[in-house]
């Protein structure tokens, strides 16, 4: 027992870290490479082990010896020899199988070279355990080795237990291995797509000077390896507002590679266009988009995921795959990978032989399929804490203020005798809140105010109350970026959106979020809603929610708030009265930023 140490690790593999010890940013950092950060609040911070978080650190060459060793080294109390135990079992998971290249092969009737993979392991067990589960027996054939030529080195054990299987499969086999509790660690090297020079500029177009942070450089190291097998894959997770397009940019300067960039929407499109444009030595001429407006393809593409996913009808085939295959990339980065579409996955499973990175802010998924990003798009590479950054002044210091307010006895007569769906729309359109957003709007008159719901109706009455633009799914794209620049240069200080700009928006001068309704409880959402104001700038960022009291609102609100208090965000609770109400908002709480 060491009652300075700053850790208390658990039975149930929850690690609780005491921020008031000396030694607690230490143990922080030293946490980061293996475990999972489930909440933070002011006195303790609540960690987690999982498998998915084990083998993260394990292909990044952190060996379960290292957590054991980190957790004896920080704990207050005697680490339970059951979490050793696990540890030790669960992470050596990774790396009991392996992919490595195996001969190709020519068909005798089409000439068609068709290329393929050994997958090997050094345990009988686990070469029988695989051989005989029902999904993943039909991906496999059972195998002699026969590779002189393979490079890579590869035990005796392991020419004994082998499977072969087309290179088309890789994602797909590396998907079920990973449901089966066998993560793969891939070590087939990746092929160099067609060349292209692409150069970060030191002068941005504006005339002022650009630099990547050493916290970018740092992601881009972590992704790019020494180029050699079991690199150049892997998922950045960096806040909204830290340049995770930048971090894209700077791996794209070091491939040096036709590449293919998906994003969620077409202002999204747009915004990489113009940083392509602004930061890199690309012309327009080298650089395209791929959308519903146009569909042109070029040394660096950009596309949307609804443009891929889109088909003519359900039982149709998706036409617009054919982009991943009519041009020889070397690179592709999926935006906002946390919402990858299913259908995306199909092909991320074929595409295992290219370069790509996942950029997020959250790899939280409501469907708990993270682990389809671990095993198609590759592992976390890199994560860093939102106040990590904040500390640093990379993003904006941000105060979160939930405003709980009441049902009129009408409305919550009506809500008593509702449906759950019901329930949740009425108090999420609980018509108090248009009084309050009209209220925050005037208090806080020096703010640039974006104010976010998800009900078009309630979205549409704030605007026309307000008279502020107003955008959604149907809003032209053309008018969107019109809208958006109005908002960016001024002309316009209020802004009201619908859930489409949850993702990828830049609005650098926004200071203030107005929440007025969500999708449920979704974590992802909330983290990045509370992005959209966390651009560099002068002033601390703040961001409400308005919450109906005793309404399924509350809970689902509850849940929407552990990202941020997993990210170290405490909630400021107004209950709202009269207009009054936010004269507890002193001056202390609002001012500026050193």
């Amino acid at each position: 027992m060491n009652p300075e140490n700053p850790l208390i690790v658990q039975s149930d593999r929850t690690l609780l870290l005491d921020v008031h010890s000396p030694l607690a940013e230490e143990c922080r950092m030293a946490l980061i490479p293996f475990a999972e950060l489930l909440s933070s609040p002011e006195h303790l911070h609540t960690y987690i082990l999982t498998p998915l978080s084990l083998w993260n650190a394990g292909s990044a060459g952190f060996t379960p010896k290292d957590a054991v060793e980190v957790l004896k080294k920080y704990a207050r109390y005697d680490v339970p020899e059951s979490v050793a135990v696990w540890i030790e079992e669960t992470a050596s998971r990774f790396g009991k199988l392996r992919l490595i290249p195996a001969p190709s092969k020519i068909d005798e009737n089409t000439k068609i070279k068709n290329e393929f993979l050994y997958l090997v392991s050094s345990s009988p067990y686990v070469y029988k355990e695989i051989s005989s589960h029902p999904s993943i027996k039909k991906l496999l054939v059972p195998s002699a080795y026969n590779a002189p030529e393979n490079p890579q080195s590869i035990s005796e054990e392991e020419k004994n237990f082998c499977f072969l299987l087309p290179l088309t499969e890789r994602g797909t086999v590396k998907q079920a291995l990973l449901k089966a509790g066998w993560p793969v660690k891939d070590e087939v090297p990746l092929r160099n797509g067609d060349p292209l020079e692409v150069n970060l500029k030191e002068e941005k177009s504006d005339g002022n000077s650009f630099a990547v942070r050493s916290y970018q450089k740092e992601a881009a190291d972590a992704l790019v390896g020494n180029g050699g097998p079991g690199t150049g894959f892997g998922t950045i997770v960096l806040p909204c507002g830290a340049g995770k397009t930048i971090v894209g940019m700077e791996i794209m300067s070091r491939l040096k590679t036709e590449t293919l960039i998906l994003t969620t929407n077409v202002t999204a499109v747009h915004q990489w266009i113009n940083e392509l444009l602004d930061k890199t030595n690309l012309t327009k001429e080298q650089i395209s988009e791929y959308t519903g407006e146009s569909k042109d393809l070029k040394p660096v593409t950009v596309a949307t995921y609804q443009i891929l996913t889109w088909r003519p009808d359900k039982d149709a085939p998706f036409p617009h795959f054919s982009i991943f295959r009519e041009k020889n990339w070397g690179l592709i980065i999926y935006d906002e990978v946390h919402i990858l579409p299913a259908p995306v996955f199909r092909v991320v499973a074929e595409l295992q032989a290219v370069h790509r990175v996942g950029l997020t802010a959250t790899l939280v998924r409501e469907d708990g399929l993270e682990g389809f990003v671990f095993s198609l798009v590759g592992p976390k590479r890199y994560d860093v804490p939102w106040k990590e950054l904040e500390k640093e002044k990379w993003i904006a210091s941000a105060q979160c203020i939930e405003v709980r307010i009441d049902f009129s006895d009408e409305d919550r007569l009506n809500y008593s005798v509702a449906s759950p769906r019901e329930k949740h729309r009425i108090a999420s359109e609980n018509p108090v809140k248009l009084q309050i957003v009209k209220e925050l709007t005037q208090k806080f008159s020096d703010d640039r105010i974006l104010i976010i719901g998800q009900y078009l109706s309630q979205l549409e009455e704030i605007a026309s109350l307000l008279k502020v633009p107003l955008i959604t799914g149907k809003t032209p794209s053309s008018e969107r970026d019109r809208i958006y620049a109005d908002f960016k240069s001024e002309a316009s200080r209020i802004l009201v959106v619908s859930k489409v700009a949850n993702f990828a928006i830049d609005l650098p001068d926004a200071s203030m979020a107005i929440q007025v309704s969500g999708t449920f409880g979704s974590r992802q959402e909330e983290a990045q809603r509370l992005g959209r104001i966390l651009r560099p700038k002068e002033r601390t960022s703040r961001f409400f929610t308005l919450i109906t009291r005793n309404s399924t609102e509350e809970d689902f609100g509850n849940n929407r708030q552990k990202f941020l208090a997993e990210q170290g965000y405490s909630y400021k609770i107004i209950r709202y009265e009269n207009s009054g109400s936010f004269d507890e908002l002193t001056d202390d709480e609002t001012e500026k930023q050193p």
